[in-house]
């Protein structure tokens, strides 16, 4: 199974574990909402914790499969969406803990909940302009200023886990052996407070949030549509798959 739900007392935890690298396909990213739902529900859960084991945290989707299957973007953008609007919506507040790479849908995982703890080997990274894609800066945009986001886009850019603390996107940096110590224990500061209250805390400040992330990414993922149709979007999902590269535009 790519995800795990393990409850521990009022923390209900939602593990990544697909193998190498927990890059989901369409399926998958449309089983993922309906866990971070139904985590939030339960009447025993006062935060959700979101990580991962393996070598990092997200790679995102499976390049392979739009490689093999453009056709299935649709299914893939909207599982994509129910996901990240899931996280910003689930009824208590959501922590994620990432370690090494968090590359496109880790982005909108990350951008999506309401506080981020990193390991220090972790960086965020949106590469989509070399997978023919688009998408994922309106999450980016929650963490971190619009200039950098968009050195960031244009370039497929990292942005390492310090210099992610500086701008503000993340709670704290850790050593990578202490991520999940740390993350627990966070996590179970927020899980001694009243249900109700941290129910009505996360509504009151999504409401109060400049923009709709939710509308500002499904409007990205139009974009991202769009490009689906151009030949160079094939052209590097092929030179990524067959050469693990970038295509020689």
């Amino acid at each position: 199974m790519a995800f795990r739900v393990e409850q521990h007392g009022p923390v209900a935890e939602i593990v990544l574990a697909q193998p190498p690298v927990n890059a989901f396909n369409s399926a998958q990213w449309n089983e993922l909402p309906g866990l971070i739902t139904g985590a939030g529900k339960n009447p025993e859960t006062r935060c959700v914790l979101i990580r991962a084991e393996g070598r990092g945290f997200c790679a995102g989707v499976d390049i392979k499969e739009m490689q093999a299957h453009p056709e299935r973007i649709v299914q893939l953008n909207r599982g994509n969406f129910l996901t990240f609007k899931a996280i910003r919506a689930c009824e208590v507040p959501v922590v994620t803990a990432v370690h090494s790479f968090v590359i496109g849908g880790g982005i909108g995982i990350c951008g999506a909940s309401d506080v981020v703890i990193a390991a220090d080997d972790a960086f965020f990274s949106l590469p989509e302009i070399d997978r023919g894609a688009m998408g994922g800066a309106a999450h980016l945009s929650r963490m971190i200023p619009l200039h950098k986001v968009r050195a960031l886009f244009f370039t497929g850019g990292n942005l390492p886990a310090a210099e992610a603390y500086r701008l503000g996107a993340v709670e704290k940096v850790v050593p990578k052996d202490q991520l999940l110590e740390e993350a627990r224990a966070f996590a179970a500061v927020i899980g001694g407070k009243s249900r109700e209250a941290l129910r009505l805390a996360k509504e009151a400040l999504n409401g109060i949030e400049v923009g709709d992330v939710d509308r500002f990414y499904r409007f990205e993922q139009g974009f991202t549509l769009e490009m689906y149709m151009h030949e160079d979007s094939q052209k590097s999902r092929d030179a990524f798959v067959e050469h693990k590269g970038k295509a020689d535009f």
